[in-house]
């Protein structure tokens, strides 16, 4: 892999996680707009993967199919281009968003595959950047995990203070409860893809890296289980209609959680720090 192919693999994966962040924003509140840009993205990614796609047919009079890892592009350029005619044609955004999620672990499966195969510079690059990503990814999501326990904090805090009608100067500088839980949903509306796409660069990293990887390590089934348990809270919230005061304890018990696996499970993880 030369330096030069490899940013154009960077803006690939970047075009390709932001747009599967777009899909999941549109999956759970059906927002057209996110679903407009998240569509766009996708058109990008699929004009690069042809444009490699056609090079290799062309120029080098080979059409990726005959190695696993190859058939893997392949496979993922057919995922990209399904979603593009499915998102066009249908409104299907529960098949959309998970046909995206598989083509995105695809395409990082067959791109990290190669860097690592490869005896050039650029893909050692890449590979060690994707850890990098990898890991800010995780701590990022983390601050907006962060974000929302701190409002749904304070929507605890502000409901107790209603209800026991004290602390009225304060009530005001908290805000309204209706404003605090919508704060909390919106950071884990995008905390959650975050993690999601962290979680899946990690654990092809694993498998391509010369390290080695452990399906039950303690940080790696953490993760994979506060993933869960926030898709639970946004389950809860947006198709029960859950809300109030039972949600916000539920997404405070959630960052505790969180705190479990950052700081207990890492310290027990055979691989983490």
């Amino acid at each position: 892999m030369t330096l030069d192919l490899k940013w154009i693999y960077e803006l690939i994966i970047l075009f390709y996680g932001l747009s599967l962040t777009g899909y999941f924003i549109d999956f759970i509140q059906g927002d057209r707009r996110a679903n407009r840009i998240a569509f766009w993205l996708l058109g990008i990614v699929w004009v690069l993967q042809t444009f490699f796609l056609l090079t290799q047919m062309f120029i080098r009079d080979d059409f990726p199919v005959m190695t696993v890892y190859d058939g893997l592009y392949f496979y993922a350029w057919i995922l990209v281009t399904f979603s593009l005619v499915l998102n066009k044609l249908f409104r299907v955004d529960f098949i959309i968003f998970f046909t995206n999620v598989i083509g995105f672990a695809v395409m990082i499966i067959h791109l990290m595959s190669r860097a690592s195969n490869s005896m050039g510079r650029g893909g050692v690059e890449l590979v060690n950047e994707m850890l990098v990503v990898h890991i800010s990814l995780a701590i990022i999501s983390y601050g907006f995990f962060t974000i929302s326990f701190i409002f749904s904090l304070l929507y605890l805090l502000q409901y107790r203070w209603l209800k026991s009608k004290k602390w009225r100067n304060r009530l005001v500088r908290l805000g309204d409860l209706a404003k605090l839980e919508k704060l909390s949903y919106l950071f884990i509306i995008f905390a959650v893809p975050l993690l999601l796409i962290a979680i899946v660069l990690g654990v092809v990293w694993g498998y391509v890296s010369e390290d080695v990887f452990y399906w039950f390590d303690f940080k790696t089934v953490g993760s994979i289980i506060v993933f869960i348990v926030y898709m639970i809270w946004l389950f809860l919230k947006v198709v029960q209609g859950y809300q109030g005061r039972l949600i916000s304890i539920f997404n405070v018990g959630a960052f505790l959680l969180l705190l479990i696996n950052f700081f207990l499970f890492s310290s027990l993880s055979n691989f983490h720090f």
